[in-house]
């Protein structure tokens, strides 16, 4: 059974009194609520500005349909505090997209910190970034991560010095939490989490392949083969390559 938070011995990120920048990546077909969840949280840090971030100044469509709109295209975009990197299935077409990843090994490059969201880790994956990192992910992706040089924790929120990364979805809420705790106090964390009456109590207990009935499971892995076949093919193409690449070959 999954841990709901994860630290490592790396250094993390300490409490400031400093303004602070978030900058949130959106793309066609993105899991809107990998962005709008820890907007939601993030949003209400004390003394924290908010840009939203696409591909260029074009609005885009999750993949439910939902219409977004950066504020900056990553050209005009500079170095942010906290980079927010969403997955959905919109992530795969962006697994080569030079200017998406350069954005995610900038701010790896300058320790900023980057948070991704759901499958956001595969993109940082194959920006390079996840090599010898503790890190979490959805969990129909996690058995992906070795691909990429990464340790897979099983949990719902993982913070590795300057990578925070969160499990499947509604887990960027939980993960956004943990993160203002980290820059701003647990004080602050909690008055945002009492401000959004974040207290679940699910109806339902099938947010998990461990609880969710076999019937469910099966219905949603026949529905997400496609793309998992997809992202397995590219995780395997990425270690590939990578072993090449360090062998001179």
């Amino acid at each position: 059974m999954s841990i709901p938070l994860f630290v490592s011995e790396r250094s993390r990120p300490k409490v400031t009194t400093l303004p602070l920048s978030v900058g949130c990546l959106i793309f066609e077909r993105m899991d809107q609520i990998d962005f709008t969840g820890p907007f939601e949280v993030l949003s209400r840090m004390p003394d924290t500005t908010i840009h939203v971030i696409g591909k260029d100044a074009a609005p885009v469509r999750d993949v439910q349909g939902l219409r977004l709109s950066p504020d900056v295209s990553i050209a005009e975009a500079g170095l942010f505090d906290v980079l927010v990197v969403p997955g959905g299935y919109g992530q795969q077409v962006l697994m080569h997209d030079e200017e998406v990843l350069g954005l995610i090994r900038k701010h790896i490059q300058n320790e900023k910190l980057v948070f991704s969201v759901c499958t956001g880790a595969l993109l940082c994956g194959a920006a390079d970034v996840l090599v010898g990192r503790q890190v979490t992910t959805h969990w129909s992706a996690r058995h992906l991560m070795p691909h990429y040089g990464a340790d897979l924790v099983d949990a719902r929120v993982a913070v590795d010095g300057n990578i925070i990364s969160a499990a499947g979805v509604t887990a960027g809420l939980d993960a956004a939490l943990v993160l203002v705790s980290l820059l701003r106090g647990d004080a602050a964390a909690q008055e945002i989490q009492l401000a959004i009456e974040y207290s679940p109590a699910p109806v339902f207990h099938s947010g998990s392949p461990h609880t969710a009935p076999a019937d469910v499971v099966q219905s949603f892995q026949k529905k997400y083969e496609p793309i998992g076949a997809a992202r397995e093919a590219e995780a395997i193409r990425y270690a590939a390559s990578s072993v090449a690449s360090r062998s001179g070959s």
